[in-house]
């Protein structure tokens, strides 16, 4: 089978989950399957992996990609954010290695009717799971103004967001991908560097998705399920994912343990991760050549400390 993309930092992965058998691994984002046949190729012959993605026409190509491997693989239609059950549920006590490749995969965006594309006309939907919650046009066509200007500003650094926002309150209804990027266009100039929607796009779709939260709410449940020793390897392609993951790194890095007299911490401990790469890891120049989407990617890489 012909992979619809190769996995971004594919090999950087492979080296910082450091796969072994029998040991047992999640894939946050499962996707196509790419980064998931790399763990398992890497942890054979007795190692198991746990894949989650949202998405029913990803989990569709992953369990073909995946087939070869049999029951070493148990694939959920469920968020990442849920992964202490559906670990429990399948026996599980811990894990030795678990990835959250964050974000818009690309076969999301090159599929069109799924509404995540500018390039393409399509009914405005966004949703990772098609079959559940708000659509993009629904949320675009009930928020208010000031919803809508704080969502652009605080999802898409959008510097024009109210304006954007009070163009799209007076154009409503707006139902299709095409509707929702001219209004940006007519706000910025035709030669900006990049499309005028991208950002209120992205916006739309962190928002849709509820993002940023599932990103923060999953990574100490990440850490919890990890076995001492394990590694949490997370791949974000915006700065609102990085700053969370490079925070919650670093936090969880360091002791917290109130000094004498003093109450900084609510809760005092010691550091429960190490950093493995203190910068993140990006793309080569040849890994972007081949994929330009994979210039923003950022690897960000920890271990957990023996309790």
């Amino acid at each position: 089978m012909n992979m619809p993309h190769q996995p971004v930092l594919y090999k950087e992965i492979i080296h910082a989950l450091q796969p072994k058998s029998p040991g047992r691994y999640i894939d946050g984002t499962i996707g196509a399957g790419g980064h998931a046949r790399g763990v398992l190729e890497a942890c054979a012959p007795d190692g198991c992996l746990l894949g989650f993605d949202l998405d029913p026409q990803a989990l569709a190509l992953a369990r073909e990609t995946l087939a070869p491997y049999g029951k070493r693989v148990t694939l959920v239609q469920a968020s990442y954010d849920s992964l202490i059950e559906v670990m429990r549920g399948i026996g599980w006590d811990s894990a030795d290695g678990i990835l959250l490749d964050l974000g818009l995969s690309s076969m999301q965006l090159d599929t069109p009717e799924r509404g995540f594309s500018i390039q393409h006309e399509a009914l405005l939907d966004m949703r990772f799971n098609p079959d559940a919650g708000l659509t993009a046009a629904q949320l675009v066509n009930t928020a208010s103004e000031a919803e809508l200007a704080n969502m652009f500003f605080r999802y898409g650094e959008e510097p024009r967001a109210k304006r954007i926002a009070k163009m799209i309150i007076e154009a409503r209804p707006l139902t299709t991908t095409t509707q929702l990027a001219e209004i940006a266009k007519r706000v910025y100039p035709s030669h900006s560097r990049i499309h005028p929607a991208t950002r209120i796009f992205q916006a739309l779709r962190i928002a849709v998705n509820n993002e940023l939260a599932v990103v923060e709410n999953a990574l100490p449940k990440a850490v919890s399920a990890l076995h001492p020793g394990g590694r949490l390897a997370v791949i974000s392609f915006h700065s609102l994912e990085d700053r969370i993951v490079k925070d919650f790194f670093r936090s969880a890095s360091q002791d917290q343990i109130n000094p004498p007299y003093e109450q900084i911490y609510e809760v005092e401990r010691k550091a429960i991760l190490k950093v493995i790469n203190r910068k993140p890891i990006t793309p080569s120049e040849e890994e972007i050549k081949a994929n330009p989407r994979a210039r923003s990617a950022k690897l960000r890489v920890a271990e957990k400390l023996p309790e």
